[in-house]
């Protein structure tokens, strides 16, 4: 018989949270846009309205270049924020995301000993 520790059982949550979170192919897509935002989303195309690696990419430059509507972009963004994936901030009434490179190696260290 196999016993589970609460915390064997919280970081298996936290895991599979991140996996719903990815099985979608465009939030995926969006997580590793945003791991260079210079090179997927040119400052020649927009306005910038922020350094997109200190405040991150805003929801709308994401909406343009996924061609998705603004709700369902916003709702991709949630739960990777929920996964604890990307991170945001508000900038006036704009939203940006940039991705938690501490949170994803923090992941990828616990898939790492679980699997």
């Amino acid at each position: 018989m196999t016993t589970h520790t609460k915390s064997s059982l919280d970081a298996s949550a936290k895991l599979l949270d991140v996996f719903k979170a990815l099985a979608n192919p465009v939030r995926l897509q969006v997580l590793q846009w945003l791991r260079d935002p210079e090179r997927h989303f040119p400052a020649a195309s927009f306005e910038p309205i922020a350094d997109p690696h200190e405040v991150g990419v805003c929801v709308s430059h994401i909406q343009a270049k996924t061609g998705l509507a603004q709700s369902t972009v916003s709702a991709y963004m949630a739960s990777l924020q929920r996964a604890g994936l990307v991170r945001s901030t508000r900038v006036g009434k704009w939203t940006h995301y940039r991705r938690d490179e501490e949170r994803i190696a923090q992941l990828v260290d616990v898939l790492g000993r679980s699997l």
